[in-house]
């Protein structure tokens, strides 16, 4: 008999080894938590991959102070239910020191960058899980599951290492890090097949609901402090939901019916546009808009 794993069973066996290969070889992890499915999935595949012991990572979200209610809600729960320690690193404090200003187009997503690596520097972190998957867009398509940050933590394409046979080189030296992306070869059917497979509970915001929107640039914004809507925006209510969730700024809703887990799949197994594409409005700043931002030590 011809045993095989199936395609779901083979990525989380992967992601599974990927977490306890950073569990052996570095002293400080931490999961990028912030509450949207990608993060939470990986949180899923970590408390997997140690169980029944605890998780032996800390969480990390860089908190723009555009995001969310629903998901912030989320993700404090989640971090209660699991007896996990959290560390928030708040675009909105640096907003108030001087630091950063805002800019005028209202969106805080370029704003996380220095938040996030002043963090890592702070708290001596090596290894930074992030759940950047390569079928999101194409500079994260050029990443490896193990991509070394200098000691500024920026990247650069150029010491991307080989991972021939799935080995993995955390290889650094003092003041560097690695981000490290378990879900590296996942897309995002096979995000919210898995979903479906492991009955992982989400923020509502994933599924078809009424909410009151307005269009700009050809994407359904939600109102809010950050700017929006402006005079000639009108609002109106929809029925809508997200494929991802970030900054409220820049992370536009999708005009949709799908209100359960089947709906959603059978969706995004119709699309022709990747989540980002068609959601993310930071990333139509420029042709390069992410890899520059990674460039700068961004994820």
């Amino acid at each position: 008999m011809t045993f095989s794993l199936s395609h779901l069973d083979a990525l989380e066996s992967e992601a599974v080894h990927i977490f306890r290969e950073v569990a052996g070889e570095f002293e400080r992890p931490v999961i990028l938590f912030s509450g949207g499915k990608d993060s939470i999935v990986m949180l899923h595949l970590a408390l997997k991959a140690f169980a029944p012991a605890p998780v032996p990572f800390t969480l990390l979200h860089v908190d723009t102070g555009h995001n969310f209610p629903e998901v912030l809600e989320y993700r404090d729960r989640t971090v209660e239910k699991h007896g996990l320690r959290l560390h928030v690193a708040s675009v909105q404090d640096y907003i108030d020191r001087g630091v950063l200003r805002e800019r005028p187009d209202g969106t805080r997503n370029p704003l996380q960058t220095l938040p996030l690596t002043e963090k890592i520097q702070s708290e001596r972190f090596d290894a930074v899980f992030g759940g950047g998957r390569r079928d999101e867009e194409k500079a994260r398509a050029k990443e490896r599951v193990f991509s070394l940050r200098d000691e500024f933590s920026q990247w650069d394409p150029r010491r991307q290492r080989p991972e021939l046979w799935n080995l993995y080189n955390g290889r650094h030296a003092p003041g560097e890090h690695v981000r490290v992306f378990p879900l590296s070869n996942w897309t995002e059917l096979d995000v919210w097949q898995y979903i479906a497979r492991e009955g992982i509970e989400l923020p509502d915001i994933y599924f078809a609901h009424y909410r009151e929107v307005f269009n700009r640039g050809g994407m359904w914004l939600t109102a809010g402090e950050w700017g929006g809507p402006k005079a000639d925006e009108t609002v109106e209510k929809r029925q809508v939901r997200y494929r991802t969730v970030g900054d409220m700024s820049c992370t536009g809703a999708v005009d949709s019916e799908a209100a359960t887990l089947d709906d959603v799949i059978a969706e995004i197994a119709a699309s022709r546009l990747t989540e980002r594409g068609a959601t993310r409005a930071d990333d139509k700043l420029s042709e390069a808009a992410m890899e520059d931002r990674k460039r700068e030590g961004y994820f």
